[in-house]
């Protein structure tokens, strides 16, 4: 019998597992489980299953950007209006995403997915009758609620199904080549539906998708939970919900009720003093809903600064460029869906190859080049005018899909290989809470900025002009990634790591409840430069890992064997 962490399925010959609560009886003292493989077959559906879920939510978000302009005309929607549509839902995802990691990894993963898949396609039912604006933001919040339970559970399966660092890089590669595949499709499917049936169809399609993961799920996802879950902090998460939706309703209102207005001012003197207070109140507390230990490890806290750059990117150019084909350019919703096509083909293209890469050579290779790409594309899309011609439109959206599909599968990996398995869902927690703190951040940056510059005009007449800065805006986010992709992957950076996942172990050694010390073993942290090192990827393609940690010993060296299986 093979020693492994608590939910990490082993080698054979044990029979195929069903359910992982069919396993409780085989844990170990020293809180060890000995769980039977899943067969690749079976690993293979959880894969599949696992990615529906982020493909129905990157094909909705793809979608109701492309009918925007639609929905702005039927229900008679501002600026901000279009931005609430959008940001309501990111503002509640990212609220929540922590929240729902951590109640998976407590009453089970399987289940909370469930629910999620059928909030969401709930929401999706009820955002197609909605009879105004305000009933739409409100039942995108409902649908967002469902999302927080979609992404970081997914990805907490797959982290727990997948235990081979090279298998999971892979693993998380098809993950996130599902988002650009949803990305892909997104812009021509929502076109043709929005011509077709009206913007109340782009919802209809999230039905069926749902439907059928919801019955593949139950038939074919095993039941699992952390062994050590963390203890629920409402007060925690009350405090990153006063936070994020202070600060984005002043961002989003700022431009029309005036920058220095009182509730403007108050809105973000409170957002402050929720950050404050949530730091405060976190670092006293024996399970927070977020460990400012965590971000000691320059790679996580890079990890985190880069999603929120990243996606902040991506998500202004999204709702950039969809009112610029649209209500400047004139085009019908369809042949907008065609022009941002390239984009979203380079997305999947980009988050397939640099899966491979990051398999090979580690984080730092595709995060540098996504920086660059992204940057490169902001330059582009600065220099564009209301009569651009196709090529150039045509290789600024290239450019800039690469960037956005290369950044994807390094961001995940990197979070995820910070924290023990056993912690998956706290850990893909961090990094879709990231990247929908980023999306939130990007549509409220740029959708004011826009506004601001705009001062009444239409956008047919003034849009050109007033995104400039926004461009620009793009271009900065790009070159943080690459400052953040070179820093974290230095011989300091990778040190931190380790020093981090040190004080980890210590603080994890002792399980309350006299279960015994929890016991770490290889894989479960990511390999880091040792003194005498010099730099090495934050993770390799089939790196072999130190052997289990002993109880009261500590793996200092890095003299590297095989693990077993």
């Amino acid at each position: 019998m093979t020693k492994v962490s608590a939910g990490r399925p082993c080698v054979p010959p044990y029979p195929e597992i069903v359910s992982c609560r069919d396993a409780t009886a085989l844990i170990r003292p020293g809180g060890v489980i000995a769980l039977p493989q899943l067969s690749r077959r079976r690993r293979l559906l959880v894969l599949v299953i696992c990615s529906s879920s982020l493909f129905i939510v990157g094909l909705d978000s793809t979608i109701v950007n492309i009918a925007l302009p639609s929905i702005g005309q039927d229900l008679h929607a501002t600026v901000a209006g279009l931005q609430w549509t959008v940001d309501g839902y990111a503002l509640v995802l990212a609220s929540l995403l922590m929240l729902s990691g951590a109640t998976a990894d407590r009453v089970g993963r399987r289940r909370v997915f469930q629910i999620g898949l059928a909030t969401f396609t709930a929401g999706s039912a009820l955002c197609s009758l909605a009879p105004g604006l305000g009933w739409l933001v409100a039942f995108r919040m409902l649908q967002a609620v469902g999302g927080s339970m979609l992404n970081p559970v997914a990805m907490s399966i797959i982290t727990n199904t997948f235990t081979g660092k090279a298998e999971r890089a892979r693993a998380i590669g098809v993950w996130s080549t599902a988002y650009g595949l949803s990305m892909s499709l997104g812009p021509v499917i929502g076109g043709l539906l929005v011509d077709s049936i009206g913007w109340r169809g782009t919802f209809y399609v999230n039905i069926p998708v749902g439907l059928a993961a919801i019955a593949l799920t139950a038939r074919f996802v095993p039941e699992s939970r952390a062994p050590r879950p963390r203890r629920p902090d409402p007060a925690g998460q009350a405090l990153i919900i006063v936070m994020l939706g202070s600060l984005t309703y002043a961002i989003i209102e700022g431009p029309a009720r005036g920058w220095h207005a009182p509730v403007i001012v108050a809105l973000f003197a409170v957002s402050a003093a929720a950050l404050g207070a949530f730091v405060a109140y976190e670092a006293r507390r024996a399970e927070p809903v977020l460990d400012p230990r965590f971000f000691r490890s320059a790679p996580l806290a890079g990890a985190v600064l880069t999603a929120i750059s990243a996606t902040a990117a991506v998500g202004g150019f999204l709702f950039l460029a969809t009112l610029y084909l649209q209500d400047v350019r004139g085009m019908s919703a369809v042949r907008a869906g065609l022009h941002l096509l390239p984009m979203a083909t380079m997305v999947a293209l980009g988050a397939l190859v640099s899966s491979r890469i990051l398999a090979r050579r580690g984080a730092r290779l595709p995060m540098v080049a996504a920086g660059v790409a992204l940057a490169a594309g902001g330059v582009l899309l600065s220099r564009l005018t209301a009569s651009s011609g196709l090529v150039p439109l045509a290789v600024a959206f290239v450019v800039f899909g690469i960037g956005g599909g290369v950044i994807n599968a390094p961001i995940t990996y990197t979070a995820v290989s910070g924290l023990p398995v056993s912690q998956a869902g706290v850990a893909s927690g961090i990094a879709s809470t990231s990247r929908q703190i980023g999306q939130v951040l990007g549509i409220a940056v740029t959708g004011s900025v826009l506004a601001g510059n705009l001062r009444g005009r239409p956008l047919r007449d003034g849009f050109v002009a007033a995104s400039h800065a926004d461009w620009l805006l793009l271009t900065a986010m790009g070159v943080v990634i690459v400052v953040l992709g070179l820093v974290t992957a230095s011989r300091w950076a990778l040190g931190t790591a380790a020093r981090t996942a040190e004080r980890f172990e210590e603080a994890t050694e002792s399980v309350p409840g006299g279960a015994g010390p929890l016991r770490l073993v290889a894989g479960d942290l990511p390999q880091v430069a040792q003194a005498g090192n010099g730099d090495v990827p934050l993770t390799g393609p089939d790196d072999a890992a130190p052997p289990p940690v002993a109880q009261g010993a500590r793996h200092r060296g890095p003299r590297r064997t095989r693990q077993a299986g």
